[in-house]
């Protein structure tokens, strides 16, 4: 999964004749940061997740493939409109009727599996009923998915430690203080990997759902 940036260090500057004040302060920044960014780790794995496809039509699949339009590149969303008429079928409607040819070329592109065929103003795609097999080789690749989301994580914690280590070392927050937010950075780990899972069981179901 190509997640988010690689998780760096929060910024951390230490101004002895401060005192012990900026110390809590600093140690509030690495909280907060490190909870930002597992926010965006747990928000890109759903988008990861929202792109598997399942026996169900979904925008989600094409809504933010690249269109070439106007001569510049875009988001399908911001030419188009979506309807799902049918379980298994999705309907792409562009604003603009002359960018048909080009949004049904992203999705061809894309290759996602799909046909598409178009009427001149609409974009038609049916999405096939998945095979048993098929269906356990996507719960799969999401288990995968959210896993490699869950070492990210780890890694935003380990970063978050180190800082942590380094405003301790200046000796003027106290080991509790530390302690104290070590157990933060715990419980935070624990919550987005909460959320993770949540989103992966769903998924799950939906591709299991018959």
């Amino acid at each position: 999964m190509s997640g988010p940036s690689s998780p760096g260090s929060p910024s951390v500057r230490w101004s002895p004749e401060q005192g012990a004040c900026v110390s809590d302060d600093m140690i509030q920044l690495v909280i907060e940061e490190t909870s930002e960014k597992m926010d965006d780790v747990v928000a890109h794995a759903r988008r990861e997740f929202s792109t598997v496809r399942t026996g169900r039509a979904s925008s989600s699949m094409v809504e933010k493939l690249t269109v070439e339009a106007y001569g510049v590149e875009m988001r399908m969303q911001e030419l188009a409109t979506f309807s799902v008429p049918e379980p298994r079928q999705l309907l792409i409607t562009p604003h603009d009727p002359a960018n048909v040819p080009a949004v049904e070329r992203a999705v061809v592109n894309a290759d996602l599996g799909l046909a598409p065929s178009n009427d001149g103003r609409t974009i038609r795609l049916s999405f096939p009923e998945l095979t048993e097999e098929r269906r356990r080789d996507m719960v799969r690749m999401i288990n995968r998915m959210a896993e490699e989301a869950k070492n990210h994580l780890r890694g935003l914690r380990r970063h978050a430690r180190k800082d942590l280590d380094d405003i301790e070392s200046e000796g003027h927050v106290s080991e509790d203080d530390i302690r104290y937010a070590g157990s933060q950075l715990d419980e935070l780990i624990h919550a987005h990997e909460a959320l993770i899972d949540e989103s992966r069981a769903a998924k799950e179901d939906e591709l299991l759902e018959v």
